[in-house]
């Protein structure tokens, strides 16, 4: 892409109605028409080169609408999880946005960019302090990507936010143009306490993601776009491997761990394609 291009392609993130059009998307992306969601679905595949061989359903015009389609369940054995309970699970398949430390209460973006760890979960020091010193990761899902997000580890849920903002592209493009980027788009905050410590695991939502999902609340973008609390006073546990949540249409996923928690594999770097169930680090003794 052009400079001139990237530029034009910037600035509409800023004057887009960013809601508005998602919710129009999603509404077409919910059509039952045969003739228009098979088109569709047909020049998805094609568009993005979807594998559909690992699909639990691969025949593309099974699917009821395209919603059903992006969302589509795996065959049972199209990934592997770790057997070792000390392996931290990769939690999406996707690329590795970036990897590393929670320095100073901020967790690094692109070059030039970063964004507090606060910012990120709605806004609370008290919950922002848990992760401090802790371990981060981000997860892109380009559009052949399964879009359902599964836990790296096994973890009861303690609190869900939803935090509502803009709906700018996730893109590497926009990554690294746009300032805060995932501390300013809406979101899903799931927090976890497992075994060994705190965890997060954050849903982000984009340009054209009609919905965020998971699977003790359903859809979470409420009518209004004000900041949710929920606490969770009974127990709700997910094991690792375990889906947890969904994208129709979109985005990045971001998991964060406490302090002292985990080592990264020393391996995985920036733009690195992952795939759900793959090692990513191990539980610190």
């Amino acid at each position: 892409m052009s400079v001139i291009k990237e530029f034009f392609f910037i600035l509409a993130q800023f004057l887009l109605p960013h809601h508005m059009l998602s919710r129009l998307i999603g509404f077409l992306a919910n059509c039952r028409w045969p003739w228009f969601k098979n088109t569709l679905i047909k020049w998805f595949i094609s568009t993005y080169d979807v594998n559909m061989e690992e699909a639990a359903e691969p025949n593309p015009q099974a699917y009821a609408s395209f919603n059903n389609f992006f969302t589509r369940a795996l065959k049972p054995d199209a990934r592997e999880f770790p057997e070792h309970k000390q392996d931290v699970a990769c939690p999406a398949d996707g690329a590795i946005s970036q990897v590393g430390d929670i320095e100073n209460g901020r967790i690094f973006q692109a070059k030039g960019h970063n964004f507090s760890t606060r910012e990120l979960l709605g806004g609370s020091q008290k919950l922002a302090a848990q992760f401090e010193e802790g371990k981060f990761i981000t997860i892109y899902l380009s559009p052949k990507d399964y879009h359902r997000v599964h836990m790296p580890l096994t973890g009861e849920l303690k609190q869900m936010i939803y935090v509502p903002g803009r709906l700018f592209s996730v893109s590497p493009l926009t990554t690294n143009q746009i300032p805060r980027l995932f501390a300013r788009n809406e979101r899903m905050v799931a927090l976890f306490e497992t075994a060994q410590g705190p965890m997060a695991v954050i849903l982000v939502g984009a340009m054209i993601v009609a919905s965020i999902e998971t699977v003790w609340a359903g859809p979470v973008t409420p009518p209004k776009r004000q900041l949710h609390n929920f606490q969770y006073g009974e127990a709700i546990k997910l094991d690792r491997g375990d889906e947890m949540g969904q994208f129709k249409l979109g985005s990045t996923a971001i998991v964060l761990f406490g302090k002292d928690m985990i080592s990264w594999d020393e391996k995985l770097q920036a733009d690195q394609p992952v795939k759900l169930g793959e090692i990513l680090g191990k539980l610190d003794a």
